[in-house]
């Protein structure tokens, strides 16, 4: 643990300055921010010119041009020799410019600041990166913490923790957190992020690859995004991105070894990709990753073709452009080619574990919207386990969720709608077309009747034979309750 006082200076010259990610939102408006997040700078700089200490640590840190020594040093009183002599700046006459990216971050209603490598690519500036590259804030990193569980826990593990981004999330809700990297340059700059957002105390940061740091132990959450691009083994690699795995191997070897790691009733998160092969569905090939003592909740985002995965890739390395980029694209290609790989599949592994002989797997392909943070609608989905392992039955007293709405088309002016349809909206935002049954029935799940009453009820209005309507329509109440349109009543 750094004992430097550096993290805790900064932090009140920061706070001091008004240095947030609201304020900055607010001086750069929605156009410019826009542009930033495409790495222009000049609509930033156009509205950064008055001088005032957030106008400096904006130029200096996210627009990343030099400031005059005097408004940095009015911005960051007293320490910019010293930031300078740990490396998160470089002073020379007159002038101050970063080495490091500052950013502010707003998560789980707090005011947070990340630092990491500069952005890369800036108004089309050389974007290569050395092999250590420690990568900041990102879609990736914004989707897992998305993504992740954020009830209370004992004790939590970051796995691969890059700039530490996760365990400052998880500090939030854990007691202890455990971030790990095999990456020096990352797990300093995690040390630091820890100290300036004042969570030092409960993140422990450790060197080594995957699991190795935490051999023997079991956590209540794991989160991770790990370096999971599928890429031929050329010998480079970016550890940020490359696991120096074939394949998809770091995925499955994570998700195969995660269990081992997790407490009764604890949760595996991973972001990842996968490769879908030549004729072979691709939760066919992922299934056999799951363990028998986890439930299993693994959502397919996104589907690349391979032309589109290696385009991506290769500009994110800064190849683009780069004299060897056509052999670099052809290599990558056939390599594709040899593995037969007809796409690549990016999203979401959730691991429950609940205990020996668990059956649930969900293999869910979503490319669509979803309400975020979708963390609460995985934890949901967890939550309806107990009632499927229980079995619903006739006696079981369901609720329908609060923001199910039924919608209905058909001629105007006839006695029933051609098609019944229920969606979610929000979590997954899932829809369902049912028939008239099953939309009586859950608009009748008020948590008073029984699933048997309600089916009965329906059945006398609809002039069905009873126990008819029980044995077909009680399968369809437990997808009801799988989907998240029902849910279990409370006591």
């Amino acid at each position: 643990m750094s004992t430097s006082d550096l993290p805790a200076r900064l932090r009140a010259a920061l706070t001091v300055a008004g240095f947030t990610y609201d304020a900055v939102a607010e001086l750069l408006g929605p156009r410019t921010h826009e542009a930033l997040a495409r790495n222009e700078t000049t609509p930033g700089l156009r509205r950064t010119q008055g001088g005032s200490p957030l106008e400096t640590l904006v130029r200096l840190f996210l627009l990343q041009t030099p400031v005059e020594l005097a408004a940095a040093e009015r911005a960051l009183p007293d320490l910019v020799e010293r930031m300078a002599a740990e490396g998160l700046v470089e002073q020379t006459v007159g002038e101050v410019a970063a080495r490091l990216d500052v950013r502010p971050y707003a998560a789980d209603g707090r005011d947070l600041w990340v630092v990491s490598d500069l952005t890369p690519g800036l108004d089309g500036g050389p974007q290569a990166v050395g092999a250590d590259h420690v990568l900041g804030i990102s879609p990736a990193s914004t989707s897992l913490a998305q993504l992740t569980l954020r009830r209370p826990v004992g004790r939590a593990l970051d796995l691969g923790t890059g700039c530490g981004v996760q365990a400052l999330h998880l500090a939030t809700h854990a007691d202890r957190v455990v971030a790990t990297d095999v990456n020096r340059r990352a797990l300093w700059v995690t040390r630091f992020n820890a100290a300036l957002n004042e969570v030092a105390d409960r993140v422990d940061v450790r060197d080594g690859s995957y699991f190795e740091p935490v051999a023997g132990e079991t956590f209540d959450l794991i989160a991770t995004n790990p370096p999971f691009v599928i890429s031929p083994a050329t010998g480079e690699r970016l550890v940020y991105r490359d696991s120096g795995l074939p394949g998809d191997r770091v995925v499955e070897d994570i998700v195969r070894a995660a269990p081992t790691h997790l407490a009764d009733d604890g949760w595996c998160q991973v972001l990842a990709n996968w490769a879908v092969l030549d004729g072979r569905p691709w939760d066919e090939r992922l299934a056999p990753w799951i363990a028998d003592d986890c439930d299993a909740l693994v959502v397919q985002r996104e589907l690349l073709d391979p032309a589109a995965y290696v385009e991506l890739w290769l500009k994110d390395a800064g190849q683009h452009g780069a004299p060897d980029y056509l052999v670099r694209y052809d290599t990558w290609l056939s390599w594709f080619e040899e593995q037969g790989v007809e796409a690549i599949g990016f999203g979401w592994v959730n691991l429950h574990k609940v205990g020996a002989g668990a059956s649930r797997r969900t293999f869910l392909d979503w490319p669509y919207d979803v309400e975020q943070p979708i963390g609460p609608a995985i934890e949901a989905w967890g939550g309806a386990g107990p009632v499927l392992a229980a079995g619903v039955g006739a006696d079981a007293r369901l609720t329908t969720r609060e923001d199910v709405r039924q919608e209905t088309t058909g001629p105007v002016g006839a006695e029933d709608p051609e098609t019944i349809v229920l969606r979610q909206q929000r979590g997954l935002r899932r829809a369902r077309q049912v028939d008239t049954v099953e939309a009586a029935l859950v608009g009748a799940c008020d948590g008073e009747l029984t699933v048997g009453q309600i089916l009965d009820a329906v059945a006398q209005l609809l002039d069905r034979d009873a126990a008819e309507t029980r044995a077909t329509y009680l399968p369809v109440v437990g997808e009801l309750v799988e989907e998240g349109f029902l849910t279990a009543a409370r006591p």
